[in-house]
């Protein structure tokens, strides 16, 4: 069986949301999360961390409500747009970083 790479769209949980689903800003963060569920890791990141800087800052709360992802990455997000790094060639993680692989995992567990 083929694993899906697609994310599950976000509910937004802010209060508007929960008490006018129907509502113009209910379907304005439904959007926002449509956009977000197409893109990658880093795109994610830093368009939350935009629209953050667009609601203003005080605002991060409500824009990890709206997404679902954490305030740091948020904030991480803002970073990046405002000190853009030209050096990172594309990469959506820097070197090294993620998951090791399975090889490397069980390397580990063989020398007991």
């Amino acid at each position: 069986m083929k694993k899906s790479k697609h994310r599950r769209l976000h509910e937004c949980t802010c209060a508007t949301c929960q008490q006018h689903p129907y509502s113009h800003v209910a379907r304005q963060h439904r959007a926002i999360n449509r956009v977000l569920v197409n893109l990658d890791e880093k795109n994610r990141r830093r368009f939350a961390g935009l629209l953050a800087l667009q609601f203003g800052r005080r605002h991060l709360r409500l824009v990890s409500q709206i997404t679902g992802l954490s305030r740091m990455t948020i904030y991480r997000g803002q970073r990046e747009i405002e000190h853009s790094d030209a050096k990172a060639g594309g990469r959506v993680r820097m070197p090294g970083a993620g998951r090791l692989t399975v090889e490397k995992n069980n390397l580990g567990s063989s020398r007991r």
